[in-house]
């Protein structure tokens, strides 16, 4: 396995959220429509009217509203180090920024970035400095723009893509069209999606995912609901979520991806781990504001 697969590997872990970003290098094909996830917590269903000539009870009293599960909050800065169990130093540094919730194409929606460097000395080898941007539905997170700005070794590229359905006409100006499934997220925007899963009452979560150059049905089950890790943030104990990977309908089999989350209100990613079967990757949560 050569040296910048490994430090490839290290530094977009975090942002596939389950191996998608690594595996999109390779050709695409066309991809199956997997079922759309439906288990972001949604508001309250009001209850069916009465039947004719009856009159509903009115409550003795007003039923407190329930505090959400999770809430993004604006500016919330994620720092963190990335390495491979069998290197002793950090390979990469990265960081995700809720930048602010804002109006699109009438709207609400997140705008969500990120950002990845690689570290000396594995810099002489693969310099990278890469910037992501998604804006995400601010309910569903499901993705309607999805910026990659990459600068690997000198080469940059520059990607806006709009997520449309097939029969939906191409954006205007500067954009392209990446059509997708109904539902589909993209990396930043899965990762927040399930910060916001009820985990307490949902094993098992799918959802569809466009990297920027693929589609991937992304299957997510809950592994243990306290698991202790270190990292260098602190001591944990959070949730345990495995995360496995479908490119038309084959699952990637030669890794395992596992996502850790902590149990508070911040459903913190705390610790993301890529066992492979020559060394483990590790992105480690090093501060959070």
């Amino acid at each position: 396995m050569s040296k910048k697969f490994i430090l490839v590997l290290a530094v977009v872990i975090l942002l596939m959220a389950g191996g998608w970003l690594v595996y999109s290098r390779y050709a695409r094909r066309q991809v199956e429509p997997p079922p759309v996830a439906s288990n972001w917590p949604t508001a309250p269903v009001e209850p069916p009217a009465a039947p004719s000539g009856h009159t509903a009870a009115a409550p003795s009293k007003e039923a407190p509203t329930a505090e959400p599960l999770f809430a993004l909050r604006s500016g919330e800065t994620l720092f963190y180090d990335a390495n491979i169990t069998k290197l002793n130093s950090t390979v990469a540094r990265l960081k995700i920024v809720a930048v602010e919730k804002r109006s699109f194409s009438g709207r609400a929606f997140w705008h969500l970035q990120a950002f990845a460097h690689t570290e000396n000395p594995y810099r002489i080898v693969f310099e990278l400095d890469d910037q992501f941007d998604s804006y995400s539905d601010a309910s569903s997170m499901v993705s309607r723009q999805y910026e990659m700005h990459l600068n690997e070794r000198g080469q940059k590229v520059d990607s806006v893509q709009r997520m449309l359905p097939a029969t939906q006409d191409p954006p205007a100006g500067g954009a392209s069209a990446a059509r997708v499934v109904p539902g589909t997220r993209d990396p930043l925007g899965m990762l927040n999606y399930l910060r916001g899963i009820d985990w307490a009452t949902t094993n098992e979560v799918r959802s569809p995912v466009y990297d920027g150059r693929k589609l991937y049905d992304v299957r997510v089950k809950l592994i243990s609901k306290s698991t202790p890790v270190a990292v260098p943030a602190g001591s944990f104990k959070p949730m345990k979520i495995e995360l496995r990977v479908f490119d038309n309908g084959a699952e990637m089999k030669d890794a395992h991806f596992l996502l850790y989350l902590t149990n508070d209100q911040r459903r913190l990613p705390v610790l993301l781990e890529a066992v492979l079967p020559f060394a483990t990757a590790r992105v480690e949560l090093a501060k959070a504001q």
